[in-house]
């Protein structure tokens, strides 16, 4: 059936195995179930070559290569100028072009940074001068990073909040977590701070813990647990600033946990977050 062209169902089948494996995040074992595709049934080389772009710019590929990915969308233009797949990858070589250039400047502006920071360590004589300059280039550092966050990373050991646009680090934060943050929360009013996968659902401009996120506690595990428990699983858990009247106390309410199980920053550092995170938003919150 080969030999008389596939259908995309055939097509699909042949892949089947590699996108399994790319979905477990096992990149480099698809990239070889790829190629071996390509050898046992070169019929399918433009659309297998595709696929093989993708995985290679891939953002959670720690291994990405954009160079070895534009090569596999050139080469279906190139050699397959009836392929099906000619306009995607020519909108793929597009947008990898865009994310060197972003990349170029941004490991640009943390190579002067870098170099100011060394300055400022050795010329004592200049330090007021080189902190603005650092402070500026700081600034520049982080705009080429604002941009929405896709997910929300609330690491309770470390007690740090993270947010991440496409696996990139975009900026984190300290927090202060429930009064009694060891372990998942499993009922109403024990203080303790969620364990899961969640959303941002909802937002308050006019919190009295200057502005939060609400997170989308109890997921269906968590009513599950509380309901094998005979308790009620609570909620009202958010992502907010101090209380109102108390934003004096500023970085030093990470000195201990504080809330009823709800995720705490400063209020400057919440304005950030609320601006960067929209609804919808995935929250993962670990041990």
């Amino acid at each position: 059936m080969l030999a008389g062209g596939c259908s995309h169902l055939d097509e699909r089948a042949l892949s089947k195995e590699a996108n399994r494996l790319f979905n477990q995040g096992n990149y480099a074992a698809a990239l070889d179930k790829y190629a071996q595709i390509i050898e046992n049934h070169p019929g399918v080389a433009d659309r297998v070559l595709f696929e093989m772009g993708v995985v290679l710019a891939y953002p959670h590929n720690a291994h990405k290569d954009y160079r070895r990915s534009l090569d596999c969308f050139q080469t279906v233009l190139r050699d397959y100028p009836d392929s099906d797949y000619r306009h995607d990858s020519q909108m793929q070589i597009l947008q990898i072009h865009n994310v060197i250039l972003k990349d170029e400047k941004l490991a640009a502006r943390q190579a002067a940074l870098e170099r100011s920071r060394q300055a400022l360590e050795q010329k004592t004589d200049e330090v007021a001068k080189l902190r603005e300059t650092v402070a500026m280039l700081e600034a520049k550092v982080f705009a080429v990073r604002m941009e929405p966050a896709d997910k929300v990373l609330i690491q309770k050991q470390a007690r740090r909040l993270t947010l991440l646009a496409k696996g990139e680090v975009i900026k984190s934060y300290p927090i202060a977590l429930g009064g009694n943050p060891v372990g998942p929360k499993e009922r109403e009013g024990d203080n303790k701070t969620p364990e899961g996968l969640y959303i941002i659902d909802s937002r308050n401009g006019n919190s009295g813990f200057h502005l939060s996120l609400h997170i989308s506690y109890p997921n269906a595990q968590d009513k599950v647990r509380a309901r094998e428990l005979g308790v009620r699983p609570g909620g009202d858990i958010m992502i907010h600033g101090l209380k109102n009247g108390f934003s004096r106390v500023g970085v030093s309410h990470v000195q201990s946990d504080w809330t009823e199980g709800c995720i705490a920053v400063t209020n400057q550092e919440m304005k950030e977050i609320y601006k960067l995170v929209p609804n919808g938003t995935l929250v993962e919150i670990t041990p």
